[in-house]
């Protein structure tokens, strides 16, 4: 196994209301009130439409200058602490916020160099969609993108650190894995592939150095850079990528590809965790493919009839005869009588312990990543790389914050009425008419509930 990292523009801005966080309104902390206060024991009764619609309701403005634009990152705001990883396009390192709301926390910085993405249109491609899926995305075993920035050269791609380390790693030492470890990782990723799936996304490179565990030992996808979005249920895309072990016959043969290459790569990933090494290698790229579209599959006696089975079906050469293939999807590999003690609404909610529990000393350990890069300095070197406006305008759109940070970075929402100490009546007069305050109120109001009532669980 090597180890290696990492359509339209990008699409979003913090410059929503929708996206970015719930304005903090300014007054005194003395004229406060509470909206609920408002809405049910205060003005005489007046429930919110005769709120909104009375005379005496004050203007607030709404712009990017008082919602949220002060929560933008930049690589000022964050300490490089260690290595974790390189690849051709750039760095990955563990850094520590040092301002703001989440000051100290410890993060994952992918650092990828502009001048080396723009020479090739697909490269180009597969960073704008990287960074669109880490937004869209939202799933306990993906890994979640918390900030996108860039400079005049460089993209920066903040992420969840995750200090359990790459399950390669772990299967490095261990040599094979039992089949019950084995089917706790296969079904967590399986339910990761399976909501990829869902959004019409293929993730096309599935192998251990991808696939890292969080502090207690769950799985998370990464690295998003080959996946493939707008993908109908029967949709084909051609492009020549992947890892070559784990790389489905079709896409080898470049006869056009669909999910069902997601769960070859699952196949060769079972197998690699069973037996100790993909399905088919050899020592040059050129055998490993004639092994893999020509190769007999040979499995040891020691696999119980349930793995070898799955295996199987899940490296069928001809797509449609995969397990998995079509509508069905995930559906059908959930079924097999391999994971017939698996409870899925477990796995989703993280309820089974996980078979092995990093060992860690503080948030910052970085014990289980591969020593190689941890012992380098960490340095983000200066890039005077001058791009061409036009080329630039290729990432307009890049920046994002994450929701989650938004929505913990402001106060519960208030009304705040003038004073009767400073003004002689008890409201300000409006210079706003009602029905644009009404629908300014609503859409806060939607964007922005009661943080006590809000829905706190992972989105499945």
């Amino acid at each position: 196994m090597n180890n290696s990292n990492a359509g339209g523009v990008f699409d979003l801005e913090l410059q929503d209301l929708e996206t970015t966080g719930r304005a903090e309104l300014e007054g005194s902390d003395d004229d406060s009130i509470e909206l609920d206060e408002v809405v049910h024991d205060v003005c005489d009764g007046r429930d919110t439409q005769e709120l909104m619609n009375a005379e005496e309701a004050e203007e607030y403005p709404i712009s990017e200058q008082t919602v949220g634009q002060h929560l933008k990152a930049g690589p000022q705001d964050f300490q490089l602490l260690k290595v974790l990883g390189k690849g051709g396009y750039g760095t990955v390192f563990q850094v520590k916020k040092c301002g703001g709301k989440d000051t100290g926390k410890i993060f994952a910085m992918k650092v990828l160099k502009k001048a080396k993405i723009v020479r090739n249109s697909k490269d180009t491609a597969h960073t704008k969609a990287e960074r669109n899926i880490l937004e869209a995305v939202k799933h306990p075993f993906i890994v979640d993108l918390k900030y996108a920035f860039q400079t005049g050269g460089k993209l920066y791609l903040i992420m969840e650190y995750l200090s359990g380390g790459e399950l390669f790693m772990h299967l490095e030492r261990e040599g094979v894995f039992l089949e019950d470890t084995a089917c706790f990782y296969v079904s967590e990723i399986t339910l990761a592939l399976e909501h990829l799936h869902k959004q019409g996304i293929i993730y096309r490179d599935l192998k251990p150095e991808n696939i890292l565990l969080d502090v207690n030992g769950h799985v998370k996808l990464t690295d998003f850079g080959l996946c493939k979005e707008e993908i109908a249920e029967d949709g084909v895309t051609h492009t020549f990528c992947g890892t070559i072990e784990y790389m489905a016959p079709e896409i080898l043969l470049r006869c056009g590809h669909g999910k069902a290459v997601d769960w070859w790569s699952l196949g060769a990933l079972m197998h690699d965790m069973l037996i100790g090494a993909p399905p088919f290698t050899a020592n040059n790229r050129e055998k490993t493919i004639q092994k893999i579209l020509k190769g007999k599959l040979n499995l040891p006696p020691y696999l119980t009839h349930d793995a070898m089975d799955l295996i199987r079906k899940l490296l069928k050469r001809q797509g449609k005869e995969r397990l998995g293939y079509g509508t069905q999807d995930a559906v059908a590999i959930k079924s097999h009588p391999f994971f017939k003690g698996v409870n899925w609404d477990d796995v989703a909610a993280k309820r089974l312990e996980p078979p092995f529990k990093p060992s860690l000393v503080s948030d910052e350990d970085t014990s289980l990543f591969d020593t190689r890069f941890t012992k380098q300095p960490p340095v983000d070197s200066p890039d005077d790389t001058k791009l061409s406006e036009s080329a630039n305008l290729i990432f307009q759109g890049f920046s994002y914050v994450n929701p989650s940070i938004l929505h913990g970075s402001f106060k519960p929402l208030v009304v705040r009425p003038r004073s009767p100490r400073k003004h002689s009546g008890l409201f300000h007069r409006s210079s706003i008419n009602s029905p644009q305050l009404q629908q300014t109120f609503n859409q806060m109001k939607h964007f922005f509930p009661d943080p006590e009532a809000m829905d706190t669980t992972t989105p499945k």
